[in-house]
């Protein structure tokens, strides 16, 4: 993260080149429309920094704040929300037009291992060579999967081509009860 950025940059104390600002307190005190000095010798007073919150603001907005105590408290909630952040994992089945039936057993097999530890499953046809000209036979492979997957999982949407592939989406069945 480089400290260049706009939006990260702070404009407080003395950088505040506004003549005057719109005023208020932590505490909710609205000192309304001030100079820029008298507001920053309130902070100063108050023993706190004085932040342009809306510099774009006619005439622009400060606040008298504790600036590190609000840093500390903003990093406190994005790491709160990051913590509950659910992360989707998305695994992947792959099939061919021409695959045994042992084989397709075995790959469904583990499809429903992962949709039981709650996982995604995206299932797919590759199309090779001439299979291209009948995508629908991707798509008659992923019918056929979809009845031994059924009772663990629940379709996006019918198999679909997108490419060189014919992609299904399956999601874990007890997520979408919650």
């Amino acid at each position: 993260m480089s400290r260049n950025n706009k939006k990260d940059e702070v404009i407080m104390n003395e950088n505040i080149t506004a003549r005057e600002v719109r005023c208020m307190g932590d505490d909710g005190t609205n000192y309304g429309i001030i100079p820029t000095r008298d507001a920053q010798q309130t902070a100063d007073d108050l023993g706190l920094d004085l932040v342009l919150i809306a510099p774009d603001g006619k005439p622009p907005v400060a606040k008298i704040m504790d600036y590190g105590k609000f840093r500390y408290q903003q990093e406190k909630k994005k790491k709160e929300a990051k913590k509950k952040q659910k992360v989707i994992v998305v695994k992947e089945v792959k099939f061919s037009v021409k695959i045994a039936e042992n084989d397709i057993n075995y790959k469904v097999k583990h499809a429903i291992e992962f949709l039981e530890k709650g996982y995604h499953v995206k299932c797919r046809v590759f199309l090779k060579g001439r299979e291209m000209a009948h995508p629908e036979a991707g798509g008659a492979v992923l019918e056929r999967v979809w009845p031994m997957i059924e009772e663990y999982g629940v379709r996006e949407a019918a198999p679909k081509q997108e490419g060189r592939f014919v992609n299904m989406y399956v999601f874990p069945k007890n997520e979408t009860k919650k």
